[in-house]
């Protein structure tokens, strides 16, 4: 199944704090573009993308949700990645 994208933020305390809520809720996730800060020169320009397996979204959102973070969410739930 392919994995969709929850939250897009350059914070990276934020998707810490997303990734922790996940990990205990039992959700995998996958953080994207974490690395482009070393092709970008370190300026932020590139914001990370918090991935779920397509089955796990609905719970994913939820946990998110309920931890105060659901005006981050992306609203569809991103395209496939």
């Amino acid at each position: 199944m392919p994995m969709r994208e929850l939250l897009r933020s350059n914070d990276a305390v934020l998707i810490s704090f997303a990734e922790s809520v996940l990990r205990q809720a039992g959700i995998a996730s996958l953080v994207a573009d974490q690395h482009m800060s070393v092709l970008e020169g370190s300026i932020g320009a590139f914001p990370r993308r918090l991935l779920v397996k397509g089955e796990d979204v609905a719970a994913a959102r939820e946990a998110l949700a309920e931890a105060g973070l659901d005006r981050w969410l992306v609203s569809d739930g991103g395209a496939g990645a």
